[in-house]
């Protein structure tokens, strides 16, 4: 299999943490958004949304969206729930993350970190620092009740919502208010198989 990335992104990062927790290997093409890579005719037959990450399999049937990638790679092992409950509440982490937290964290850090926070995207950036405080505060509020999102043990959730939330800071979101935010960051950190975000 290959996966068509960038490793700066949390969004790529989380398969590459999944595939190292699991012990897991596949080929990784390194792929530059900023130059277009994404919107070339080779690229937008095999992801007509032009985005990454981009999962190819041998025989040449794609999956796009970095969430379903990582339910499709962890069939069958620990990360995912067994039960039908614990299973609804980590789909309803991965989507909060696309929907509430990813929006916002992300974007701020893209315009930041990606882009140099140039002067045109400055009001857009401090705009999405409301948002981004308040998917952490609803975070913040869960993991104080549980050391992981689902519970007592690591799921996909606490994967898809870690990409982001490590470098939120990067997006101007102080985490020093979030003490269970930063204890769950290291409950992460110390877990089997762990790898960091690689520089790009």
């Amino acid at each position: 299999m290959l996966v068509y990335g960038d490793s700066r992104s949390g969004n790529c990062y989380k398969i590459q943490l999944l595939l190292s927790i699991l012990g897991k290997q596949v080929d990784w093409e390194e792929v530059d958004i900023l130059k277009g890579a994404t919107q070339t005719p080779a690229f937008l037959q095999k992801n007509p949304n032009g985005k990454i990450p981009l999962l190819e399999m041998e025989d040449g049937r794609t999956l796009s969206e970095s969430n379903a990638i990582l339910n499709f790679l962890a069939e069958g092992s620990a990360l995912i729930p067994r039960s039908s409950f614990d299973l609804a509440k980590m789909l309803q982490w991965q989507f909060f993350e696309q929907y509430s937290h990813e929006p916002y964290i992300a974007v701020a850090r893209f315009i930041n970190l990606y882009l140099g926070l140039p002067e045109e995207r400055k009001a857009e950036y401090k705009a999405k620092q409301a948002g981004g405080h308040k998917a952490l505060a609803v975070m913040e509020d869960q993991l104080s009740r549980t050391p992981f999102l689902t519970g007592s043990q690591l799921s996909l959730a606490d994967i898809s919502l870690y990409a982001y939330t490590h470098v939120a800071h990067e997006g101007g979101f102080d985490l020093t208010a979030y003490p269970a935010v930063n204890n769950w960051l290291k409950l992460v950190e110390d877990h089997k198989g762990y790898t960091p975000m690689k520089a790009g």
